[in-house]
């Protein structure tokens, strides 16, 4: 008797842990980083080699996260997401690992800010053109400023080649964001 008493009392502490904030936000940053490695290897599988810069699928475990948990949750996404990716993957190559991973977390920054002020769907369209910008920028002082190589980067075009994975994030983000905050109640 003694003895289901102590295992009902380690289970509640477990449950309790488990509930609170603090454990859903670890928890919740561990999965979409998982996602942020998962979802390009999908796409890649399902679309060929070229689906990463069309449909932006890391993207979207950033944004959620930003969305979700904020600017830090969704900095270690983007971190975590562009580096195992590439260990386990070699995708991106690493030329042009640098430059992703500066992209993403440019996203996470401004989303995690503007979403505290702003609607979910101003708060990512602001994101997507700022974000644009200010990469534009990094890439600009790289080249001109640093000498480095662009390996075949260019904003424009990746905007253009990008626009249906955009379309996938303004649709799909902001839905998934707040379902995730509903179902976890963040609010604990």
């Amino acid at each position: 008797m003694m003895e289901k008493i102590e295992t009902i009392k380690k289970s509640n502490r477990l449950v309790k842990i488990l509930s609170s904030k603090k454990a859903k936000y670890i928890i919740g940053t561990v999965l979409l980083s998982g996602i942020g490695i998962a979802l390009p290897r999908i796409f890649h599988i399902l679309a060929g080699a070229s689906a990463g810069a069309t449909f932006l699928p890391m993207h979207i475990a950033v944004l959620i996260a930003a969305f979700t948990f904020g600017v830090t949750s969704a900095s270690v996404v983007a971190g975590s997401s562009i580096v195992c990716s590439y260990l386990l993957t070699g995708m991106p190559t690493i030329e042009r690992l640098p430059y992703m991973l500066i992209e993403l977390i440019i996203y996470a920054i401004i989303l995690g800010i503007l979403n505290k002020k702003f609607n979910s769907y101003i708060s990512l369209i602001a994101t997507i053109i700022l974000g644009r910008i200010i990469y534009a920028g990094i890439l600009f002082i790289a080249i001109n400023g640093l000498g480095l190589s662009t390996y075949g980067i260019s904003v424009t075009q990746s905007i253009i080649a990008g626009l249906p994975g955009i379309i996938i994030q303004l649709i799909c983000v902001p839905f998934i964001s707040k379902t995730i905050k509903k179902g976890i109640n963040l609010n604990d």
